[in-house]
């Protein structure tokens, strides 16, 4: 069974799967509505995940009357939604009796430490402070 992520579909393919012209896949594309890869030769491949998107982009647009630009956004916001779920399925993997100190960097990521590492990992300078988030459950 081929993956849901694998690129594998050339363009006319795709187009037909989803129901367009190869060029409006030409011009999502351009858009960055959908990033297929490219093969060795330039050609677009697509995977059955942006076919899926390519039908969305076409509801969003026929059927809700949303514009490229507003489908655009909804799908960035809909990625983002994803990444957030995703992580906050880390973090209930680690919500068990004595692991429940997390760790953030300047850049957001969440690591889980145990509670030991939490103190041995003490801030030494006022920006390394800023970086740090300490939760601990209200008993």
């Amino acid at each position: 069974m081929v993956s849901e992520d694998a690129k594998v579909y050339v363009i006319s393919v795709a187009a037909e799967l989803a129901g367009m012209h190869p060029q409006t896949l030409r011009q999502y594309d351009r858009l960055g509505l959908v990033s297929p890869s490219r093969a060795s030769g330039r050609g677009r491949r697509y995977s059955l995940r942006d076919i899926a998107t390519l039908r969305e982009v076409q509801r969003l647009s026929q059927d809700e009357g949303v514009n490229l630009a507003g489908i655009k956004r909804i799908l960035e916001l809909e990625s983002e939604l994803d990444g957030l779920r995703r992580q906050v399925e880390y973090l209930r993997a680690f919500v068990a009796p004595g692991r429940r100190v997390f760790t953030a960097d300047r850049t957001g990521a969440v690591e889980a430490v145990s509670r030991t590492a939490s103190r041995s990992r003490r801030p030494t300078t006022t920006a390394d402070r800023a970086a740090v988030v300490l939760w601990r459950p209200s008993r």
